[in-house]
């Protein structure tokens, strides 16, 4: 029903015309059991006109008398709509009165067939004699306002109170309420509200009723407004009084949802001084809060008060704990959460058991996951998505591709078919793990068993190609996600882009770049970075900036990143001064330096030999609590090392692991040339040195070996695996081991002592013979003992050495 219509729509001068007479047809019992026959022959019988013709002619009735009981009684629409048409289609018969088609009409709204619905409405409330009853208008506004078509609702309610003065029973202006409150629109509820108020003229709940008032004070308290709504409450009922608990649990609830505890447990309290008794609403509205805040010691009392108050804790209220328990990083305690239900007598859920599951794949626990599915499966509830799509996404990052798969399966089996969130984890996973090809391959079995990858998927997809140098492959995707009707979003033109520039194919990344503007879509942040990007890579500065004015231009502000990678473009020009220049726009801006803008500002001082300037803005980072990244720290290094300031070079790599920033190839490369090749330097005390050399594990090491006449790539390779052992960084020593191995440069006992110390403080030293093997003489072995009690000088204090002991151990077999 159009707008148009229903303005063109007149009142008329009699809005509630006579009643007919067949209103008031004689509802018998005989009459009640004939309306059931009929509608049961409606309902089963294919060809029933000559049946109910038959029937009626029998009883003496006229088929316009009863419909109106008739469509009461049908509860399918379509059968009515037939009835309907066979009843007012008969050459002989009576014309259906308003009745009869108000309850037609109030059966289509139950039926919820919105466009048989308005069809009839339109042709009814343009005829007078059978305008529909106040009954069947609610039934339909309700019907609408039930169904999220809230502004058809409001229309209609809007017509029939100014055009006839009709306003609807309470139960349909709540549900009107109700509807407008859910889709957001509290503004408008609150106007209808204070509408129906002033139109009581002072009636105690003539239009409204309490639940009217508690919907409106709801919407208010999901807008933050919960003081509104409490105003709300004492202008109907009096200051400070609040009528019940329900209205106490709604504005909980409320300052609960808008952070504000102190406040809800102020009422709650005013709620127990007025002698009310909190429900387990109240509790569990307190308890989210709280659960929000990580206050776990209120969480705990009001859980204690509970039981002590006989109020049950139910499943929903301790499901909460155990999700807020796990979002701040207490597991444990949300496992023993989980105990304490069991003993409480109350049995956990799916979604107990997904939350956990869901948090141990996140801390990446996964055999704790597969317990709490087994335990899914012998208490006889039924795994989910929800079961299975954290798992599998886990099992995917860690490479087990075939766990991941049967676990598809089994989800499968289970009967929950995998949607697209559950391929998409499987995607993503696949993706994060290099795997791009079997990525494609789940891609197609999605589309087999009729499930459309989304653009996200498709963006995952481009993102892995591009990183794989496999371009053509995803620009194939682009025309794919367009012939299956999927529109490319402005992330996946974004991941395009981003690629063609990793690519060395500029002109094609400026060739889309351009297109996603011309088709109309904004590239965002996003976009335009990674435009800025690619002039910055091809050192296109102008044009970098020129992009920046404009996406400012476009209302799109420029974030660190974009600061960041404009400097970092103009420092690989060699450029430093015009990369500073663009630093106080940054910060203008309220974007602060990052690390990546500190390290390449680092790498611009290195650079122009300005080490000065560089350290000061790398102790200037960790002063401001701004932790370097393993780029930062290679560049000093690498700095260092070609200036033949070895002891910094060492002192700044010891620092580093200490930071538990896990160094690469070009760390390693840059100390195994600095210090075979400056060898000479190291016993020539640097001026500017930190601190005493002796502190230095790495320099002592080296110069240990050097003196013990050593080749230095192998004292520098060495000193390097004997810092990342006693720092605790077994497995990266293990990978620097075999490369150097792999370059032509054997493993030594000073290797083995090392590699065994960082066995020993990995908690192995049980097992180091299946890790590293031994072959070492007397002398050997005697070697790396000596040096071992070198390297136990460096141990935390409290650890003890028990890879000397067990060096000791091999010495003493050896010389039996």
């Amino acid at each position: 029903m159009s707008k148009t219509l229903l303005s063109r729509i007149k009142p008329f001068n009699n809005p509630k015309p006579k009643t007919p007479s067949s209103s008031n047809f004689p509802l018998t019992r005989h009459i009640k059991q004939l309306i059931n026959e009929l509608c049961q022959i409606l309902h089963t019988q294919q060809q029933w006109e000559n049946t109910v013709e038959s029937r009626l002619s029998e009883e003496e009735i006229v088929p316009s008398d009863i419909a109106r009981l008739v469509f009461d009684k049908l509860k399918d629409a379509h059968v009515g709509l037939k009835f309907f048409g066979w009843v007012s289609n008969r050459p002989y018969g009576c014309p259906l009165d308003r009745f009869a088609c108000s309850s037609l009409l109030k059966l289509l709204a139950k039926c919820r067939v919105f466009d048989e619905v308005e069809s009839l409405l339109s042709e009814l409330i343009t005829c007078e004699d059978k305008f529909p009853t106040l009954e069947a208008l609610d039934a339909v506004i309700k019907a609408y306002s039930d169904s999220n078509l809230v502004d058809k609702a409001v229309e209609l309610y809007y017509f029939v109170l100014k055009t006839h003065g009709l306003v609807p029973h309470v139960v349909t202006v709540n549900s009107l309420l109700h509807g407008l409150v859910k889709c957001g629109k509290v503004k408008d509820a609150r106007r209808l509200y204070e509408e129906l108020v002033e139109r009581s003229g002072g009636v105690e709940d003539k239009f409204l009723d309490n639940f009217s008032t508690c919907i409106i004070v709801t919407g208010l308290s999901k807008e933050g407004k919960v003081g509104e709504g409490r105003k709300l409450i004492e202008d109907r009922w009096g200051k400070g009084c609040v009528p019940n608990v329900v209205f106490y649990n709604t504005l909980i609830d409320g300052y609960c949802k808008k952070g504000d505890t102190r406040s809800a447990y102020r009422l709650f309290n005013e709620l127990k001084l007025k002698s009310f008794l909190p429900t387990v609403e109240t509790y569990g509205a307190l308890i989210n809060g709280f659960c929000k805040d990580g206050n776990f010691e209120k969480v705990d009392m009001l859980v204690q008060e509970m039981a002590e108050r006989g109020v049950i804790v139910n499943v929903r209220v301790y499901n909460a704990i155990i999700d807020a328990r796990c979002r701040h990083g207490f597991t444990v305690e949300a496992i023993g959460t989980v105990r304490k239900m069991i003993e409480a007598g109350t049995k956990p859920d799916i979604v107990t058991y997904n939350t956990l599951i869901c948090y141990s794949c996140k801390d990446e626990k996964i055999q704790e996951a597969e317990k709490f599915l087994e335990q899914v499966k012998n208490t006889g509830l039924v795994p989910t998505k929800f079961s299975y799509t954290p798992m599998i996404h886990a099992y995917c990052k860690c490479g087990d591709f075939e766990r991941a798969l049967s676990l598809l399966a089994e989800m499968t089996e289970y009967g929950d078919k995998p949607d697209v969130s559950t391929y998409g984890a499987l995607v993503h996973g696949l993706v994060i793990s290099g795997e791009v090809d079997v990525a494609l391959v789940i891609r197609d079995k999605m589309i087999e068993r009729g499930v459309p990858p989304d653009a996200g998927i498709y963006n995952v997809l481009m993102s892995g190609l591009c990183k794989k140098s496999k371009l053509p492959v995803a620009r194939q995707l682009l025309d794919e996600m367009l012939g299956h009707g999927i529109m490319p979003d402005a992330y996946v033109y974004a991941t395009l882009v981003d690629g063609c520039v990793s690519n060395g194919e500029f002109q094609e990344a400026k060739k889309l770049f351009e297109q996603t503007i011309e088709m109309g879509m904004d590239p965002g942040l996003v976009g335009y970075n990674a435009m800025i990007k690619g002039y910055c890579k091809f050192g296109l500065m102008k044009d970098a900036v020129a992009c920046i004015s404009r996406m400012k231009k476009s209302k799109i502000s420029p974030d660190a990143f974009t600061y960041s990678t404009v400097i970092d473009g103009y420092v690989k020009q060699h450029d430093l001064r015009r990369a500073l220049t663009i630093l106080p726009h940054m910060i203008k801006r309220n974007c602060m330096p990052n690390v990546v803008t500190c390290s390449s500002l680092i790498y611009g001082f290195c650079q122009n030999g300005d080490l000065v300037r560089a350290e000061n803005l790398f102790n200037g980072m960790q002063s401001n609590g701004m932790m370097p990244n393993v780029i930062t720290y290679s560049i000093l290094i690498g700095s260092f090392c070609k200036l033949a300031k070895l002891a910094k070079a060492a002192s700044t790599f010891e620092q580093m692991l200490m930071h538990k920033c896990y160094p690469t190839d070009v760390t390693f490369n840059y100390l195994v040339n600095g210090f075979s090749h400056c060898m000479p330097t190291i016993f020539v005390k640097e001026k500017s040195e930190p601190k005493d050399e002796k502190n230095s594990m790495f320099m002592a090491t080296f110069k240990r070996m050097i003196s013990d006449g050593w080749h230095p790539k192998n004292a520098a390779y060495n000193s390097i695996i004997a810092c990342l052992c006693l720092h605790k960084m077994l497995k990266t020593a293990l990978q620097l081991r075999d490369k150097m191995i792999s370059k032509g440069y054997t493993t030594d006992s000073i290797t083995f002592a090392a590699l065994l110390h960082g066995i020993c403080l990995d908690g192995k030293s049980k097992e180091w013979k299946s890790i590293i093997s031994c072959s070492l003489s007397t002398t050997e072995l005697s070697a790396a003992l000596k040096y071992s009690l070198i390297f136990d000088q460096y141990l935390s204090h409290g650890f003890d050495s028990e890879a000397s002991a067990i060096l000791h151990s091999l010495v003493n077999d050896h010389v039996s």
